[in-house]
């Protein structure tokens, strides 16, 4: 679903008339080829909760983080866009895109957002705008951008360990949480937010699936490119994995495989403990002298409370 930059006539009733309306902040399709990862955390205390009371926050987290599939849709180059009109008063194009680890973390101590932008807008709030890709900046500082315009590109720079735009809002320097503004909103309930039009909450789903001769490792899964759509007839295995989002302890991921054959293989996995990605992958060895040639379709479902909540399929071929 694309989220339209015009105003619409979603903003609720409860809404000042003097609060911003936020369009969609990414040139992306959500639920295809971007999600919600992370959402701020109402939680006061040391632990953590979004607008939902559910997980997909962490402590202390500030701001709403928009999520690529992989490196690869990353250095395709997906827009950030501006979500509501103002005047540009800070920015950063210099650092470099890369995985945050511990190793990293004086290199970016101070730095955090990485390459971003920086909207004042009326009335006292702002907008920010956090983990751009190098040299992708389009504005300059002072100017007057407009809903909708291009400030850059979506990257991996800053204290980050996936390809993400991370949109922060304030009003007179307080964090507000565009999805629930009422300091008494209670798990959802509240019809109070800032969105032209309110993007869909996803509690955790299947981000991509795909085929390979061997199970990738988890670097392999973020760069986007181990997904084959053909096979070779005598590699070593024939493996299907499963790459999601916002997992907790106990959700089951459930792998299935079908071959020209029949069905061919199948499995669930459960989470020991909540995840803010992973992947699971399942398959067979090879034992005869090359794999039965057709096509093969994979299934990965994402299982919570034994309903299924996400699913994805994907094809692959042996000659």
């Amino acid at each position: 679903m694309r989220f339209a930059a015009a105003l619409g006539l979603s903003l609720v009733a409860s809404q000042a008339a003097s609060d911003p309306v936020l369009s969609f902040p990414l040139d992306c399709v959500l639920g295809d080829t971007c999600h919600i990862q992370q959402y701020v955390d109402r939680d006061p205390g040391p632990g953590a909760r979004d607008f939902t009371c559910a997980g997909l926050s962490y402590d202390g987290h500030k701001g709403t983080d928009f999520s690529l599939p992989s490196l690869e849709a990353m250095e395709q180059g997906v827009a950030v866009l501006a979500a509501a009109p103002g005047i540009v008063t800070g920015l950063r194009d210099q650092i470099s895109d890369q995985f945050y680890t511990q190793e990293r973390a004086a290199g970016v101590d101070g730095i955090e957002c990485g390459n971003g932008v920086l909207i004042r807008h009326a009335d006292g709030w702002e907008t920010q705008y956090c983990h751009l890709k190098r040299g992708s900046v389009r504005v300059q500082p002072n100017q007057r951008v407009e809903r909708g315009e291009v400030l850059g590109e979506v990257g991996l720079s800053g204290k980050t360990q996936f390809p993400h735009l991370h949109l922060s809002v304030r009003h007179n320097g307080q964090v507000v949480d565009p999805f629930a503004i009422s300091s008494t909103s209670t798990c959802g309930q509240s019809d109070a937010h800032l969105w032209a039009d309110l993007p869909p909450y996803e509690p955790g789903a299947m981000i991509s699936a795909g085929f390979s001769p061997r199970v990738p490792s988890y670097a392999e899964i973020h760069t986007g490119e181990t997904a084959y759509g053909t096979l070779p007839a005598d590699g070593e295995a024939l493996v299907l994995w499963g790459f999601a989002f916002g997992g907790r302890k106990g959700d089951v991921i459930r792998i299935e495989i079908e071959g020209p054959n029949g069905p061919f293989a199948r499995h669930d996995s459960t989470l020991v403990k909540d995840q803010a990605r992973f992947f699971r992958a399942y398959g067979k060895r090879l034992k005869a002298k090359r794999w039965a040639p057709g096509t093969y379709s994979g299934r990965v479902t994402l299982l919570r409370d034994g309903r299924a909540i996400s699913t994805t399929s994907t094809l692959a071929r042996i000659y």
